[in-house]
């Protein structure tokens, strides 16, 4: 529960235009909704922004909602405000209150749906610039009434999908936090290369023990002072102790690394494809891998889901293997 929410609100100039909110003129739904998201983000600014209306308007709802229900929500202070027992009590109810009608609406509206408004997506730069932007248009074109938000992190876990307005994120790797829903779509293999220079036309290496020597980029995100490669025949493990030349959190700038020559690397297969068959990178060791990483979709849970992030799974979920393996 969020209880503390900074805001600037008393603008004398807000009173005016609660009564004709509270009289019935304006939708008591969008207030609700409001409510919650002032909850959820924690401040009227954020909320204006994800809602595209001005810090007044969302300040005006939050006084209409106060003014119809006849009590107040927040206790305010000259910066801050906090939720009152009322206002915790509506919070929680509004919440339920909001999932009931949503399902509600979407029954009524039958399971062929077309979903509409606009869904905000965070994901990997490479595979947000590459991969995945085949099954997004795919996506756009299926549903015409559709707009997304593409948002490109490498760090895509968001410590909070609701105050940052996210619907939801792909993941590459482990999913940690059990608050969320987690659909696997794929693994990405992951392989050791490096530019034919590196090896000083030496021999290719063949076995995990070879690449100790050699100079390293690491990723820090999946690896730093040490590689974990299985057989992919046997099964068996080993793992190489490495001393990077380079670290980066940047899959593409490893890969720009490795092929100016400056050490071996793991990377994402996909990644690597197109240098491989052109000869500018050779795998090393082919008969092992680094673990291959999930792909993900996570989206917080919920009483209920809308059309937009649903169909937006279903495209996922039928394109991303096809779209890693090609």
């Amino acid at each position: 529960m969020k209880k503390t929410l900074i805001t600037s609100l008393g603008d004398p100039r807000a009173r005016a235009d609660v009564a004709q909110f509270a009289s019935g003129t304006g939708d008591r739904l969008e207030l609700i909704q409001t409510f919650v998201r002032i909850v959820e983000t924690g401040n009227l600014s954020a909320t204006a922004a994800q809602l595209g209306m001005t810090q007044p308007t969302i300040s005006r709802r939050l006084q209409a909602l106060e003014k119809s229900l006849g009590v107040r929500l927040l206790q305010r202070s000259t910066h801050s405000m906090r939720l009152t027992v009322d206002g915790e009590r509506c919070y929680e109810g509004a919440k339920a209150l909001l999932a009931n009608w949503a399902a509600f609406e979407s029954d009524l509206k039958g399971a062929r749906e077309e979903p509409e408004g606009v869904l905000r997506v965070v994901a990997p730069h490479a595979f947000g610039q590459e991969r995945l932007v085949g099954p997004l248009a795919a996506y756009l074109q299926r549903y015409p009434r559709m707009k997304v938000e593409w948002l490109l992190h490498d760090d895509s876990a968001i410590q909070d999908f609701i105050a940052a307005g996210i619907d939801c994120a792909i993941q590459v790797g482990e999913i940690t936090d059990s608050s969320l829903v987690a659909i696997q779509l794929a693994e990405v293999p992951r392989i050791v290369v490096a530019a034919p220079s590196v090896l000083a036309a030496g021999p290719l290496p063949r076995e995990p023990e070879d690449l100790a020597s050699l100079p390293w980029l690491a990723l820090r995100t999946y690896y730093r002072h040490e590689i974990a490669l299985r057989h992919v025949t046997t099964g068996e493990h080993r793992t190489v102790s490495i001393e990077p030349r380079l670290s980066t959190d940047s899959l593409y700038a490893l890969k720009s690394a490795a092929l100016m020559g400056l050490g071996a690397g793991v990377g994402s297969a996909w990644v690597m494809s197109e240098a491989l068959a052109d000869g500018r990178l050779i795998q090393l060791a082919p008969d092992w891998q680094a673990a291959p990483l999930p792909v993900s979709l996570v989206y917080p849970y919920a009483g209920f889901y809308p059309a937009r992030l649903r169909c937006f799974i279903d495209v996922m979920r039928a394109a991303l293997p096809q779209a890693i393996a090609g």
